[in-house]
């Protein structure tokens, strides 16, 4: 077929749907990335929470729920894996709003000083890169009660304000991992400080995204500093709050490296007050060789952490009008 002018018409693809199918081949990378180490995995362990296990997989005897029942069980009887998942109640509570706050809080006083910014950044950002077992051994060391940073501190403390005639103001050495009130407080002190960074990092993206026009428009109708956060930043950061909320709820519902490592002699705290679910799938696992029963904890452990995204997504997305 010729248009008018006799030139042959051309039949293919629009620039927009070309545009499309090389960002879905592009994404193939990364999906396929996705289903082999990520969704592949969890449907194996699925399927190995139905089975007791062998090391041959042909002798593996189908048990049905029987873990789950187990599991319940557990939970109802107040055991290990209901101490768990209580802390992990704690953890989320302190860990992830103070992570949120303090990151963005710490943001925006970063945002507004024009010297030193980027090493005030590569400060916060430090800790973040650390390796969290190397962490968790320096903090176990600190929380010592008898050569720790911290006791000292105490104990030179209470010498000053004795000395002083203020004997009242005297703190006793605190037992901080070997006690059930203080153990769970000290762990999650740890991760908040070690993930500060990455949300102080990703709140000042955040921020600097914000257009100026709007916090220039703010600053003319005369709103003072706590008004504008309320009404221009704090709206504007809500993609990057619902974003800090997840990645924090996610990385503390599988917190597992400082809760192992900050105390060798009792991991998972006094009483099982630091107990996390990853470190009770751990001892199941390669501890005690329950290699089924600790499958069927991990597709728990999916499930909550499926069930508060979403619940995250829904109570916290919202649209923003420019």
């Amino acid at each position: 077929m010729r248009s008018s002018q006799g030139a042959p018409r051309r039949r293919g693809l629009s620039l927009s749907s070309r545009e499309a199918l090389w960002a879905y081949a592009f994404m193939l990378i990364p999906l396929g990335f996705f289903l082999f180490f990520r969704l592949w995995p969890a449907i194996q362990s699925l399927k190995l929470s139905l089975f007791t296990w062998h090391v041959d997989p042909e002798q593996r005897v189908f048990i049905g729920l029987q873990y789950y029942r187990e599991m319940y069980a557990n939970i109802a009887a107040k055991g290990d894996l209901y101490k768990a998942l209580r802390n992990m109640l704690y953890y989320f509570l302190i860990v992830v709003f103070g992570q949120v706050s303090l990151g963005m809080i710490s943001a925006i006083l970063l945002n507004s000083i024009t010297r030193l910014k980027g090493l005030f950044r590569a400060i916060y950002f430090a800790p973040y890169v650390t390796p969290a077992a190397a962490v968790a051994w320096v903090w176990g060391w600190m929380y010592s009660v008898n050569f720790g940073i911290f006791n000292k501190f105490l104990g030179d403390w209470s010498e000053f304000v004795t000395g002083i005639g203020l004997p009242w103001l005297s703190i006793d050495p605190q037992p901080f991992l070997t006690s059930p009130k203080q153990a769970l407080i000290a762990v999650a002190a740890v991760v908040v400080w070690q993930q500060l960074g990455f949300q102080v990092v990703i709140f000042l993206a955040g921020l600097q995204g914000i257009p100026r026009p709007m916090l220039e428009a703010a600053d003319i109708d005369g709103a003072n500093g706590w008004q504008r956060f309320w009404g221009v930043t704090f709206p504007l950061l809500n993609p990057v709050i619902v974003f800090s909320l997840i990645i924090s709820t996610i990385s503390t519902l599988q917190m597992f490296d400082q809760v192992q490592n900050i105390n060798f002699t009792d991991q998972g705290g006094p009483l099982g007050s630091t107990l996390t679910i990853a470190l009770y799938m751990y001892q199941q696992a390669f501890q005690k060789f329950r290699i089924g029963y600790a499958a069927a904890v991990t597709v728990l452990l999916f499930a909550i952490i499926l069930v508060i995204t979403l619940i995250q997504l829904k109570v916290t997305q919202r649209k923003v009008e420019y």
